[in-house]
């Protein structure tokens, strides 16, 4: 590289980032934006009973869509590291028999646990194996950092989900036939992905195939590969949740309440920054560039979250305002639940950064935070700070734990 263009490379760099990082966060909102939208006519137009069946439905649907995560990380990594694109659709075609065959037989104990109709809850889970095809299509856009194409992708999955079964439920439609609507629409939001990343192979030259081309000996990656990253997706989908799951069980309902309020403000810290691992994950795939991109994610996700917590100083008195004096106990403590959220944040991107180095072992220790978080909570007194203050302080120990395993494990 010349002196010019070595000199306006970090510009360059940052640029691109950035670019990457609002095309992804704004696809992102597309899709999160529509998925909470359909819960607005669904819960008019289905009535109470229906509408408990069909939230509970659509959140059995988010138990088949942890391998498709997982599957889209797995094809970024290799991608990055030179496996061909051929090799790689395949392995998303292999998931999704798997989850097929999974879904197909979860179908009548999922009916007779949430006490939903068979074909209600057929529908529900069938959208499980396309969701696998979709993400490898997310994941060769990934892993060719073409975040402009990938956004579009993910707004589009979001729209091909929620527009069809809003139609369907706006003409009449029930339960099972607005699901199956949406798994139509997903279908069609895989075909146009699949257009869209048809030339990643081609016409995009990646960090992997560059070493591939050197001489080194890349080799396809099987489903034990997925089922490994999915453990990691996993864990974090738990540590998320396991305070919120608690303080249901051990608090009053009057403190259980305020304590879901406040865990808003910990999915908002949480998933607001969610661009920043998307964007750098396929230079922590690049084992040259492994360390370098956990220390940037850390870095931009730290320098968000003060900007989140400060803005969650600024907004606690308003919120008895907004929903109530009998949230006020929520005020003092708002700033410890962002806090909290960008703490996971944080340790996401540790745990991102395990797969991509194709380490996942290391996840062992978020699975030891998420018992130790489990018990703390249990020990403390019922008592919505003190709830909150043991979660806290075990994930904190947890990220950091996890940060410094994450700086010293060398990619495989």
């Amino acid at each position: 590289m010349d002196p010019q263009a070595r000199a306006a490379a970090p510009g360059s760099a940052t640029r691109r980032f950035l670019t990457g990082a609002g095309a992804v966060t704004l696809g992102s909102l597309v899709a999160n934006i529509a998925a909470y939208l359909l819960h607005l006519p669904a819960s008019r137009w289905l009535g109470p009973e229906g509408y408990g069946a069909f939230a509970a439905l659509l959140s059995a649907q988010l138990l088949v869509a942890v391998p498709s995560l997982a599957l889209q990380a797995v094809v970024a990594r290799e991608l990055v590291r030179g496996v061909p694109h051929e090799a790689l659709r395949s392995l998303g075609a292999r998931v999704a028999l798997l989850v097929a065959l999974i879904a197909a037989l979860a179908v009548a104990p999922v009916s007779h646990l949430l006490d939903t109709p068979v074909l209600a809850t057929a529908a529900a889970l069938s959208p499980g194996p396309v969701l696998c095809l979709l993400a490898a299509e997310q994941g060769l856009l990934q892993g060719a950092e073409r975040f402009r194409a990938l956004a579009m992708v993910l707004a589009l999955a979001g729209a091909g989900k929620v527009i069809p079964a809003v139609a369907v439920l706006a003409a009449g439609g029930g339960v099972g036939t607005a699901l199956a609507a949406g798994a139509v629409g997903v279908a069609g939001a895989w075909l146009v992905a699949r257009l869209v990343a048809a030339g990643v192979g081609r016409s995009t030259t990646t960090r992997g195939s560059r070493t591939r081309a050197g001489g080194a000996v890349v080799s396809s990656p099987g489903v034990t590969a997925v089922l490994a990253a999915g453990q990691v997706q996993l864990v974090m989908m738990a540590l998320t949740s396991v305070d919120l799951l608690l303080a249901r069980a051990l608090l009053s309902p009057e403190d259980a309440g305020r304590y879901a309020l406040g865990a808003v403000a910990a999915k908002a810290a949480f998933w607001l920054p969610q661009a920043v691992g998307t964007v750098l994950y396929p230079r922590m795939a690049d084992p040259a560039g492994h360390r370098g991109a956990v220390r940037s994610a850390v870095g931009v996700l730290l320098g968000i979250g003060a900007v989140v917590v400060l803005a969650a100083v600024v907004a606690a008195p308003l919120v008895p305002a907004v929903v109530g004096e009998g949230y006020r106990p929520v005020t003092g403590v708002l700033w410890a639940f962002a806090s909290l959220g960008v703490t996971l944040s944080v340790l996401q991107a540790f745990l991102l950064s395990t797969i991509a180095a194709n380490r996942t072992v290391e996840a062992g220790i978020a699975w030891i935070g998420l018992l130790l978080t489990a018990a703390a909570v249990w020990a403390v007194p019922r008592e919505l700070s003190s709830v909150l203050g043991a979660t806290l302080v075990v994930v904190v120990l947890t990220t950091l734990v996890a940060g410094w395993r994450a700086l010293r494990v060398r990619p495989a």
